[in-house]
């Protein structure tokens, strides 16, 4: 007696090209808006001593005016590694197979949090740029530790920040910000994610079923991706940029002197850092600038860290993507490790 099987559904074949064409966006994109820049930014250091003003020089006293003019200028300075960011964010969610993603930052423990920061090295993005990445990332169901190292290394660890801070400040507070940015990063990334519960944020969009997808779908799949992720962190993103552009007379003092060498300073600092919103290595002329004026170096190494690592937009971005929790809890490790940065130049 002949017994008859049933036809096998045939598996998909890998394709190669999606995770190939991942990576090409990541190396032109990244030569376009920061590598090459930076190559020659570097040079200008070195020569000058200087990488620009600071951004938050001559505020003015009317808030609107001041809103304004912040959002020209910082607008005009990351709208590049915004609009990579964003493109990346939406791509790693249709291009990256998701195992490749659990087995290396899917994964709640230290190995995800390592393998997160050693990916944010090449990305050398600001803290806001950076978010809609690890928005992507999560909705692939990348963990909080490993989402949150590649979010906070990205400013934290740029090799391009560091070379400039050592040829503008100086190599001191280029080997503090090294040594103080891998505690941060591996430190608060590791307690976030002991201490908060991880629920990767729902995948919303369709994942591939056992017949092959035609181009169309992925393209659906894509747009529908990036809207999401333009409308989940964008809009969210200008409104804090304004408001804090109004804001920042109160944030950062100019009178000569003000900021001096104390314990109070330093706490005001490493909160107003938390707060504030820069492009890539602005922190740098910031706190030349202010040091010029009379900050102490104490509240200068608070603004150091926190600065760069976290923003009200950045926090506020990744509303959707992270816990409340886990986003209280990140901000207030960042501008524990200001503070304890900073109280060390005080002993």
């Amino acid at each position: 007696m002949q017994t008859q099987t049933s036809p096998r559904v045939s598996e998909p074949s890998f394709a190669w090209w999606k995770p190939a064409l991942f990576f090409l966006v990541v190396i032109v994109g990244l030569w376009i808006v920061k590598w090459q820049p930076y190559y020659g930014k570097a040079f200008t250091a070195a020569d000058t001593h200087s990488i620009g003003k600071s951004i938050i020089a001559q505020p003015e006293a009317n808030p609107l005016k001041a809103a304004w003019d912040y959002a020209m200028v910082y607008f005009l300075a990351v709208w590049k590694a915004a609009v990579l960011g964003v493109l990346l964010g939406s791509l790693i969610q249709v291009l990256i197979p998701r195992d490749w993603l659990l087995r290396t930052l899917g994964k709640p423990r230290f190995s995800g949090t390592l393998f997160g920061t050693l990916f944010s090295l090449p990305g050398m993005m600001c803290t806001c740029c950076a978010a809609p990445v690890a928005a992507g990332m999560r909705r692939q169901s990348v963990s909080m530790g490993g989402a949150l190292a590649f979010w906070l290394g990205n400013p934290l660890l740029n090799p391009a920040t560091l070379v400039f801070m050592g040829f503008v400040l100086g190599w001191h507070f280029a080997l503090i910000r090294l040594a103080a940015g891998i505690v941060t990063v591996l430190g608060v990334a590791t307690i976030v994610q002991y201490w908060v519960k991880d629920k990767p944020q729902a995948v919303e969009i369709p994942q591939p079923t056992v017949s092959p997808l035609r181009e169309g779908n992925f393209i659906q799949r894509w747009m529908k991706a990036l809207w999401s992720l333009f409308w989940s962190t964008i809009p969210v993103y200008i409104i804090a940029v304004l408001v804090l552009g109004a804001a920042r007379v109160w944030l950062f003092p100019h009178a000569d002197g003000a900021v001096g060498n104390t314990l109070f300073w330093v706490i005001a600092m490493a909160i107003a850092g938390c707060l504030f919103v820069i492009p890539t290595a602005a922190e740098i002329p910031i706190i030349q600038t202010m040091m010029l004026a009379g900050m102490g170096t104490a509240p200068a190494l608070a603004l150091l860290i926190t600065l760069p690592a976290v923003s009200l937009p950045s926090l506020v971005m990744l509303h959707k993507a992270f816990p409340a929790k886990a986003l209280w809890l990140t901000g207030g490790l960042v501008a524990l490790s200001g503070v304890i940065t900073g109280t060390l130049a005080l002993l």
